[in-house]
């Protein structure tokens, strides 16, 4: 279901991710990558995401 809150659709392959198998990695920036992570297609590579994950 692309758009909620548990899955995201990926703009380049479109494929329906669901965020548990979304590929997790560092932010660009400067942004604190104790707070911040980057969500990735796992089929493509290309960036979904970018969500909070700090307190």
């Amino acid at each position: 279901m692309p758009g909620s809150e548990d899955s995201l659709e990926c703009p380049t392959c479109t494929t329906v991710v669901d965020r548990d198998d979304a590929i997790r990695t560092k932010t660009m920036g400067g942004l604190d990558p104790t707070a911040w992570q980057t969500l990735c297609c796992p089929d493509c590579g290309t960036r979904l995401k970018t969500v909070f994950v700090g307190e």
